[in-house]
C-alpha cells in the first residue's frame, strides 16, 4: 500500500529505477513458490505462501497502470483474508496434534470432516479459483504485466502453476493421508471455530458482488 502511495510522487524519473525491482519481485514469486513445495512446517508453508502472493502485488504496483493497481488493491485484501483463514486451520491442527509437521497431522479428514470442507475452500481460494475475488486480482495483475512486457507471461505463470501445486499438496497431506498414529484423544471441532472460519470466508463472497469496493479509484 505504501508503494502505491508514494509512487505516484516519484514520477516520471523513477520508472526506469523500478525494473530491477519488478524483476526481483517476479522472481522472487517463483522461489518462495518453490520453497514452499519443500516446507513440512505448516505455518512456515502459508508465511511463504503470503510472500509470494505479495511478490505479485509489488510488481503490479510498481508499473502503475490502472489495472495494475487495482488487481494489487484486490489481492492484497483479498489475500490477506486468505492467509489468515489458512493461519486459523493450521492451528485448529496445531491444537489437536500438538505438531506443525503436515506428515505427523495427516489424515485429519477420518476424524473432522467439517473442517475439511474450510481446507478445502481455504485452498481454492489460496489458487484463486472462479468465482472467488482472488482471481479477479490475480486476472487483472497478470493481464496489465503482459501489457506491460509479454515475457512476464512466463514468470506468472510459472509462479500460478507452482501456487496450485502447493496447495494441493497441503491439502492432500494433511487431510487424505493415512492417519497418523499419534491422534489419540482428539476432541471435535467447535461452532466457534466453524464461525471464525465463515467470518472470514463470507465477506470474500460477498466482495464478488461489488469488488469495486475494494479496487479503488483506479478502475
Amino acid at each position: 500500500y505504501g508503494i502505491i502511495r508514494i509512487s505516484p510522487m516519484l514520477n516520471p524519473i523513477s520508472m526506469k529505477l523500478y525494473y530491477p525491482f519488478i524483476l526481483l519481485a517476479m522472481w522472487g514469486i517463483i522461489m518462495t513458490s518453490s520453497i514452499c513445495l519443500r516446507q513440512t512446517d505448516l505455518k512456515s508453508l502459508i508465511a511463504y505462501s503470503s510472500v509470494s502472493h505479495m511478490g505479485l502485488v509489488i510488481a503490479a504496483a510498481l508499473i502503475q497502470t490502472p489495472w495494475s493497481l487495482a488487481g494489487s488493491m484486490t489481492l492484497m485484501i483479498a489475500h490477506g483474508l486468505t492467509s489468515s483463514v489458512l493461519f486459523c486451520l493450521a492451528n485448529t491442527n496445531y491444537e489437536r496434534m500438538h505438531s506443525r509437521t503436515m506428515l505427523l497431522a495427516r489424515g485429519l479428514q477420518l476424524i473432522l470432516p467439517l473442517m475439511t470442507t474450510w481446507w478445502l475452500l481455504a485452498n481454492l481460494m489460496n489458487m484463486a479459483l472462479p468465482p472467488t475475488i482472488n482471481l479477479a486480482g490475480e486476472l487483472l495483475i497478470i493481464v496489465s504485466m503482459f501489457n506491460w512486457s509479454t515475457t512476464t507471461i512466463i514468470m506468472t505463470g510459472a509462479g500460478t502453476l507452482l501456487t496450485a501445486l502447493y496447495s494441493l499438496h497441503v491439502f492432500l497431506t494433511t487431510q487424505r493421508n493415512k492417519l497418523s498414529t499419534n491422534t489419540s484423544n482428539i476432541h471435535p471441532s467447535q461452532t466457534r471455530e466453524h464461525l471464525l472460519m465463515m467470518l472470514h470466508l463470507l465477506p470474500m463472497l460477498l466482495l464478488l458482488m461489488k469488488p469495486g469496493l475494494i479496487m479503488g479509484p483506479f478502475t
